[in-house]
């Protein structure tokens, strides 16, 4: 048999490959990614619910007279609150956020908000995104959500510095959810790479818990950050 005859064979084999990832890529959920992950233990659980509370924070317009509250309260002194910003005050470049000292246990937070529906802003920021148009860092990431992060950072990276350098025991933690946590997860990214720009801070003291975040960076970086940035999910066995 000549090779000229095995050509149409070869092409067909190659065809059906194709369709078949193709197809795969249509039916893939993420589901059960992480089932056969390790559990959290407690301690690394521990300050989950309290940024969240300060995420929920974010969502009130007047955080020492909110219209309500929820079970125990959000957790926050409001004379520590150092920034707050709206929508109005970031003109929909990224959700709002604010930037929180807390003594109580020694961290310097920036929490930002999750998606808001009735915002075309957050939508705009969270469609800004083709295949491969945002390198970092060797990797990829969402292109929207990485011109969010650096919004922050250019906004408040000289406030962070003087936070840093006046509370040098003080932890560097960035906390979001959803459309907010893609933020926080690359602003830390943004903060690793520009640690000069907070005075040489020690990599030690930032880190980053992101509730239920958008997917936003490739395999290589999600690895080359796991020693700082936590992705928290829900992982339900059906």
């Amino acid at each position: 048999m000549s090779v000229a005859c095995c050509v149409p064979v070869v092409e067909c084999v190659y065809c059906l490959g194709c369709v078949r990832w193709v197809w795969k890529k249509f039916l893939y959920t993420a589901g059960r990614e992480s089932e056969n992950w390790g559990l959290a233990i407690a301690s690394e659980f521990e300050p989950v619910p309290r940024f969240c509370r300060y995420i929920m924070a974010v969502y009130v317009d007047d955080i020492r007279n909110p219209i309500s509250t929820p079970p125990g309260g959000y957790g926050i002194d409001p004379d520590w609150v150092i920034v707050k910003k709206s929508h109005e005050d970031t003109q929909g470049k990224v959700s709002p956020y604010l930037i929180y000292v807390d003594h109580q246990n020694t961290d310097i937070v920036v929490a930002i908000r999750g998606l808001n529906m009735a915002k075309d802003s957050d939508f705009l920021v969270l469609l800004d995104d083709k295949l491969g148009q945002a390198e970092f860092d060797g990797g990829y990431v969402h292109n929207g959500l990485l011109k969010a992060a650096e919004w922050v950072w250019e906004a408040e990276s000289q406030l962070l510095r003087e936070l840093v350098e006046r509370y040098p025991d003080y932890t560097l933690t960035f906390a979001g959810h959803s459309l907010g946590a893609g933020v926080v997860t690359l602003l830390t990214m943004l903060t690793v790479k520009n640690r000069e720009k907070l005075g040489l801070l020690d990599r030690k003291r930032i880190r980053c818990f992101a509730i239920a975040p958008t997917r936003c960076v490739s395999l290589n970086l999600a690895v080359r950050y796991a020693d700082i940035i936590n992705s928290v999910v829900l992982q339900v066995s059906m």
